[in-house]
């Protein structure tokens, strides 16, 4: 006997443990089960107090179920202060406006603005925001006189303080980020195909199964563009750059990648392994890769342990990129301009092919760099003092605290923006609810605004499917309450005892179960908190359908209003204007790359700024995806789809800071004007590819159709080659340093243009969705 209740106990776990990743949602509930039904009774039986148990309770709800913060025990007991002091001041605004309608409307619609666009700017307050909202919506719509507020303050204290032993005490939360671990195995397991016999080349299969895992983990993961840290938005993008690292990696294991530089093997000598005879001819592109596995190791160790000591990973990068300089001179040495090649392409790109491998080795190093300033942002982001936290000040931000957050305000107040959506669309909705609630009078009108809130989601359509199971799950939650006073009869104080295992289902049912489940157990948990320690009443049921529905209604509408097309729409314009933005940069760096060819030299500035913009382009299209994947129901594409263009503005990004990166090494160094010839060529390359992803933008955004991709032209190559040889030698007819960047420079443009076939592919399947 008892070995089968243990079995089906280790069942029930292991279940709980596949629908609630990490047991998250079920440590929230069991806090909320155990304080809100002690902080009702004590209010209620001793204080005798009904706003003191009103506040108490619905306080503790809030600060214990709707957040959860991250770092170290210290961080998170002062987040908790900080969101004890904003429910103060939000309570006591909600209660001094509530008794006058159009203050209390206009009022709603300012403060959910605030707090729902306050997430831009800081992550603790992003994180927030729902409880926030509670604390002001709670007394607005349930109209009191200033002298009850020493009362809701009162409850309000109490769950404070409730909260606070809580968290600390009751099942504490894992500091670890839950992306943290997988994305340590991707650095090791890249830096372990680096290290692999200097006789052989990569395998790429090691790389790409802990990079799939890491993705896998991503998606599993239920992010929400609110409620997200610095240090974990920097693992977020993570997850991008490794796997576009990877990417890199399993282009390097294949020899038959056509690019700019393919056709080394034509130049090899027979008897030879490809392996053996490039490490043979380029010892600094074996020195970079060596020193990118150990930028990579001391990455991973970093991300095991954040708040650890980055000076090892710092030390490894300046290595990497000082190995990555001296590979600039001993390619310059390498290329073959004595031996200019003929028309024949096999010959061509066997002359650039001699370049083959260091620029493979520079394309890893760069993006290495990438992922380890990443980490180092990561860790730096986990190391921020508290202060820090709440004024949402950036790991090594330079300017003040004030001016960051405008900037970043800035970046999302377009139409486009998903946060200035969300926002705008929550403002209304809610304003909307509270002047419904006041215009009809309803009684406990409050449930009306959290009907609102509860079910506006990113997306019209996926509200009006949340609204119908907001609503199903309030009937039949409501005919389970009904059912459940009807048994009990006349003894309410039962309903003391069913309270608390009420509210522990109530907060797992939405993650382990679905929005339907969690809304049924919802509502006997409100049933039961209206009911307890007083003769029940069951027409409290027909008011909570009444109310809920109500508040469905209004996000419906409000939603409908705001975002017609929904979350995937959202997705598709942030991702055209990503594209857009991502290829202008990418023009603007080879034109700033090869403006040093004549009178009028592009500013790094003009690049950068462009470079900026296209940052913010991929910010907005990071909250665009990740709201996406918080969306509940079928997605209209397959998410590895859309995952792939998302990683496609990532390449295009890195390969455009790979070009300014390049040439910023370069110093003061011009090109003379005999190489006119050669920026001709590759800013011709870059506009043909950049045009294609143009059009991409076009298709994605407006449903247009998508060219072909662009093809390799032999003859432009061939152009290009030669005016290398004759125009980019020294005295002694030797290649100069410019001349191996420019081929690195059209290398880094074919990068681009090799994505094309893929992201082609998969917008086809977007466009006809």
């Amino acid at each position: 006997m008892h070995a089968q209740v243990r079995d089906r106990g280790a069942r029930a776990l292991s279940w709980l443990r596949g629908h609630d990743p990490g047991l998250a949602a079920t440590r929230r509930a069991g806090r909320t089960a155990i304080v809100m039904p002690g902080l009702l009774a004590f209010g209620d039986q001793v204080l005798h107090e009904p706003a003191a148990a009103t506040f108490g309770a619905f306080g503790s709800f809030a600060m214990l179920l709707m957040v959860e913060y991250g770092g170290p025990m210290v961080q998170r007991l002062r987040a908790q202060v900080g969101l004890a002091v904003a429910w103060v001041v939000l309570v006591s605004l909600g209660t001094i406006v509530s008794r006058t309608t159009w203050l209390a409307v206009v009022l709603a619609l300012v403060v959910t603005f605030v707090v729902l666009f306050a997430g831009v700017v800081s992550s603790v307050l992003a994180g927030s925001a729902t409880s926030l909202l509670l604390a002001f919506i709670l007394p607005v719509t349930t109209p009191a006189p200033l002298s009850k507020l020493p009362q809701e303050l009162t409850g309000v204290g109490l769950a404070a303080a409730a909260s606070l032993l809580a968290i600390s005490l009751l099942w504490p939360r894992p500091a670890a980020d839950p992306l943290s671990t997988p994305a340590a195995r991707v650095c090791r397991a890249v830096a372990a195909e680096l290290r692999a016999a200097p006789a052989s080349s990569v395998d790429g299969r090691q790389a790409a199964t802990a990079a799939a895992e890491l993705r896998r983990a991503f998606d599993a993961v239920p992010y929400r563009p609110t409620g997200l840290s610095a240090g974990s938005r920097a693992l977020v993008r993570l997850v991008d750059e490794l796997t576009w690292l990877s990417a890199i990696i399993a282009d390097m294991a294949d020899s038959s990648t056509p690019g700019l530089s393919s056709g080394l093997s034509s130049a090899m000598s027979p008897g030879t392994s490809p392996g053996e005879q490039v490490l043979q001819c380029d010892p600094e592109a074996r020195l970079v890769r060596a020193t990118a596995a150990a930028v990579l190791d001391a990455a991973a160790d970093l991300l095991d342990d954040l708040r650890g000591d980055p000076g090892l990973l710092r030390s490894a990068m300046s290595a990497l990129s000082e190995a990555m300089g001296g590979m600039v001179n001993g390619a310059t040495a390498r290329l073959p301009m004595n031996r200019p090649p003929g028309e024949d392409d096999a010959e061509v790109s066997a002359f650039i092919g001699t370049l083959d491998l260091s620029f493979r080795a520079q394309e890893l190093a760069f993006a290495t760099l990438q992922v380890a300033g990443n980490v180092e942002l990561a860790a730096a982001a986990e190391q921020r003092s508290w202060r820090e936290r709440l004024l949402g000040r950036e790991p090594g931000e330079g300017k003040k605290p004030l001016a960051a957050a405008w900037e970043r305000a800035l970046s999302h107040a377009r139409w486009d923006s998903v946060w200035l959506h969300n926002s705008l669309r929550g403002a209304i909705g809610l304003c909307l609810a509270v002047a419904l609630a006041e215009v009809t009078s309803v009684q406990h009108s409050f449930w009306i605004s959290l009907g609102t809130l509860s079910v506006l989601r990113s997306n019209a359509l996926n509200t009006g499917q949340n609204a119908l199971r907001a609503v199903t799950g309030t009937v039949a939650g409501s005919i389970i309450g009904t059912g459940l006073l009807l048994l009990i009869g006349h003894h309410g104080n039962v309903l003391w005892l069913i309270l608390p295992f009420a509210v522990l289902i109530a907060g797992i049912a939405p993650a382990a179960i679905s929005f339907t489940a969690g809304q049924a157990a919802f509502t006997v948990t409100l049933v039961v908190l209206f009911n307890v320690g007083q003769d029940p009443n069951w027409h409290i049921v027909l008011l909570r359908v009444q109310d809920i529905a109500l508040g469905c209604g209004v996000s419906v509408v409000v939603a409908l209003f705001f975002w017609p097309r929904g979350a995937a729409a959202a997705v598709d314009k942030a991702l055209a204007a990503a594209y857009t933005d991502s290829a202008r940069y990418l023009a603007t760096a080879v034109k700033y790359a090869l403006s040093r060819c004549g009178s009028d030299p592009i500013s790094a500035e003009v690049a950068l700024q462009d470079g900026r913009q296209a940052a913010a382009a991929a910010r907005r299209l990071d909250d665009a995806f990740r709201s996406y994947l918080a969306e509940r129901g079928r997605k209209h594409v397959p998410l590895a789809d859309m995952t792939t263009l998302v990683t496609g503005v990532v390449g295009l990004r890195l390969a455009a800071d790979a070009v300014i990166s390049l040439w910023r090494q370069a110093g003061d160094a011009r090109l003379d004007a005999d190489g006119a010839q050669a920026r001709i060529e590759l800013l011709g390359a870059a506009d043909r590819v950049t045009e294609w992803y143009r059009r991409l933008a076009d298709g994605l955004d407006r449903g247009e159709t998508i060219p072909g991709p662009v093809q390799r032209n032999p003859r432009a190559a061939a152009r290009l080659v030669e005016s290398v040889r004759r125009d980019l030698a020294d005295e002694d007819g030797q290649a100069t340093a410019n001349a191996v960047r420019i081929i690195w420079t059209g290398d880094h443009v074919d990068a681009a243009r090799r994505l094309q076939p893929s992201l082609a592919a998969v917008t086809a399947t977007l466009v006809h969705a």
